[in-house]
């Protein structure tokens, strides 16, 4: 990469499933637009370290049982700019609440009325991938 930095921002999210739902926040900035807990990274952070701070800033949780999921790439819902995501399966060792920048969050099967309002990442390419791995309870018709 001739020294240039690589267009767009990074992202690191977890996806923590109970009961075949899926996590999903949102921020107060745009309160009708659901996302993955997580976000970017600080510089030298790695990838469990962003996770297990932006769980804790935005949850009051850490996470436990870290494993990849999927790396996907997209456009950033607010940001508009193209977006490299890195989704982590993991449990939180307490029950999540709504802190920092968040307005809210809920739990999604992946076919209930949270998904119009999920960010396009997240209904188009991780919710499918929960679905198709039967993580997610919701069925597609």
């Amino acid at each position: 990469m001739d020294g240039q930095e690589r267009e767009g921002i990074d992202v690191v999210a977890a996806a923590v499933i109970d009961k075949g739902r899926l996590l999903v926040v949102s921020k107060k900035s745009a309160p009708d637009l659901f996302y993955l807990p997580g976000g970017k990274p600080e510089p030298g952070e790695s990838e469990e370290q962003t996770l297990a701070r932006e769980l804790k800033e935005e949850l009051g949780a850490a996470p436990t049982g870290v494993s990849l999921l999927a790396r996907f790439e997209g456009l950033a819902a607010l940001e508009g700019v193209p977006m490299r995501l890195a989704v982590f399966n993991a449990a939180l060792d307490q029950a999540p609440l709504a802190a920092a920048e968040l307005a809210r969050l809920g739990w999604t099967d992946g076919t209930d009325e949270y998904v119009p309002r999920l960010a396009s990442a997240i209904r188009d390419q991780v919710v499918p991938l929960l679905m198709e791995t039967g993580a997610l309870t919701g069925s597609r018709p």
